[in-house]
């Protein structure tokens, strides 16, 4: 077997081959240096694939936060500057608004944190001017969507951003060897009348009829038979 580094030298005597092999070991300084040039490169390619990771989480992160509307069973603290008494932790209702001291209710379903913000600072400036006002998501409770059947981890799931088919069936752990990947059903309640519409999984994993892929709404039900 051949030293690891080692150099294979053909030995040859006033242009006659012998047939015989020597090998010179690699010198120590040398093969050091080696090393530690290697382990740069390596740290410095590790540096940059973590610098790029973090910057595109932190632009995915704050996407997701600009989009992101408030919904029933969220938990809010809304804040008046200076104002200790107009400092409240509220809930919001199934009707999707929140009530707070001076104004009364406030819509808070399909806006954003920042929209609510702005709304109820411009209600409560008829009693309290100049007074800024900040809203903070304390807990999220919505949107929900549903995955069952048969899937790794069927449950209740937190839609922290738009969310597709594919992408929920992949947060339930995706779907088990057993099921009928190609009827799959998406259960939407639409004004009171439930809507089913059909998913073909094996289709859409091959880049097939990816209409099929829908963005999913709050209280959708992911079923896979």
């Amino acid at each position: 077997m051949e030293p690891r580094g080692a150099e294979l030298i053909r030995k040859t005597v006033a242009g006659y081959d012998f047939g015989r092999y020597f090998y010179r070991p690699e010198a120590p300084k040398e093969a050091f240096m080696k090393r530690k040039i290697f382990s740069c490169l390596f740290l410095f390619m590790l540096i940059c694939a973590n610098a790029g990771f973090l910057y595109g989480g932190e632009s995915e992160m704050q996407a997701a936060s600009s989009q992101f509307c408030l919904g029933p069973e969220d938990v809010l603290e809304i804040s008046v500057w200076k104002n200790e008494a107009l400092t409240r932790q509220v809930v919001v209702r199934p009707d999707g608004k929140v009530s707070f001291p001076l104004i009364g209710d406030v819509q808070a379903q399909g806006r954003t944190v920042e929209e609510l913000c702005q709304a109820t600072e411009d209600k409560i400036k008829a009693f309290v001017p100049d007074a800024p006002v900040s809203v903070m998501v304390v807990l999220v409770g919505s949107p929900k969507v549903y995955v069952v059947g048969k899937v790794a981890k069927p449950g209740v799931y937190i839609m922290g951003k738009p969310l597709r088919v594919m992408q929920a069936l992949a947060m339930a752990g995706g779907i088990t060897p057993f099921s009928e990947d190609d009827d799959i059903l998406i259960i939407r309640d639409v004004k009171g009348v439930q809507k089913t519409m059909r998913f073909d999984y094996t289709e859409v994993a091959n880049g097939k009829a990816l209409k099929q892929n829908i963005r999913l709404e709050p209280g959708d039900t992911v079923v896979v038979p």
